[in-house]
């Protein structure tokens, strides 16, 4: 028998979500087994699989320590440097800085030197995560590209992570602005709304109809400076598309400096010769709050900001003067 008692990081959850994660080995079949007899128990009593989790709960897993073992995976945790860059944090959330480079999360070819290792590592060395556990793992709650730079926000338990999902997904009282350098000369501001339909083997989105899959994608975008033939602008995700931005500019042929997918590949060339600058141009710089309610509602009407980086602002003084 395993005996777990639920802390305000779990809560929330309900429970058999809980325990497929925690038996993540076990076949689904033996779980809900366990619930029809009665041998998954929360606070001494037999629970419907639609409960939900609150804190302070004790919940007992009826199962034999030898089957426990077999069930039980461990989590993969990998000790790295986590001298990460912090904007915010409190008790729910952490916002933290990500440079080009990086990866929030890791892929096939990265699976250790990500920003999600850095900020467990972080934790763990703050006592607020412990690797060996089986319950709540602190997680981003949105994504940035590997050369993307810019703000990540991480929920440190599950009612917090869950509220920066809904916010991220409906995009209702939450703004996530960018800088962008873009190649031409814009003369006013605008907004860019074409569907985009992601193409899963060349990692790339394009403009596609609605009828023929594609999906709402809706940008805005205030000029900032213009130069002798580029434009810096602020952007606005109003939808959260896979590489929206980026393929939205290149649509209205005014691409992202340096984006090697949907860029001028010859004014790459000549922009990574003269600023030593080999990747897109392109900066979450913030993250602001409308008026949320729940947990998080005294995020309401923040703002919280990470400032474009040296290199790119070196650039910006290069640019204007050539002017």
């Amino acid at each position: 028998m395993k005996e777990i008692s639920i802390s305000h990081k779990e809560a929330g959850k309900r429970v058999d979500k809980f325990v497929r994660q925690y038996l993540s080995d076990a076949p689904l079949s033996y779980i809900y087994k366990l619930f029809r007899i009665k041998d998954i128990k929360v606070n001494g009593k037999p629970i419907n699989i639609s409960y939900i989790l609150k804190e302070n709960d004790v919940l007992r897993i009826y199962v034999p320590d030898e089957k426990l073992e077999e069930f039980i995976k461990v989590k993969p945790f990998y000790k790295v440097k986590s001298d990460i860059q912090i904007i915010y944090e409190d008790e729910n959330v952490l916002f933290v800085a990500k440079n080009k480079g990086i990866l929030v999360h890791g892929d096939q070819d990265e699976k250790r030197l990500t920003l999600t290792n850095q900020v467990l590592n972080y934790l763990a060395n703050k006592g607020e995560y412990d690797p060996s556990s089986h319950g709540f793992c602190p997680s981003p709650a949105h994504r940035l590209d590997r050369n993307t730079s810019g703000i990540v926000a991480f929920g440190k338990n599950l009612e917090s992570l869950q509220e920066l999902f809904k916010l991220f997904k409906t995009h209702e009282e939450i703004s996530k602005d960018y800088i962008a350098l873009l190649e031409g000369k814009l003369t006013k501001d605008g907004e860019i709304s074409f569907p985009l339909k992601k193409d899963e083997k060349k990692g790339m989105v394009f403009v596609t109809p609605i009828a023929k899959g594609g999906k709402e994608a809706i940008s805005q975008y205030w000029i900032m400076e213009n130069f002798k033939d580029k434009t810096l602008v602020q952007a606005r995700l109003i939808t959260g598309r896979f590489h929206q931005l980026r393929a939205h500019f290149a649509y209205i042929g005014y691409p992202i400096c340096g984006d090697a997918k949907y860029g001028d590949f010859a004014k790459n060339k000549i922009f990574e010769k003269e600023y030593q600058y080999k990747n897109q141009f392109l900066h979450a710089r913030s993250l602001s709050f409308g008026k949320i309610e729940g947990k998080l509602s005294y995020l309401s009407n923040q703002e919280f900001i990470m400032e474009l980086p040296r290199k790119e602002q070196e650039i910006l003084e290069k640019l204007r003067g050539n002017k």
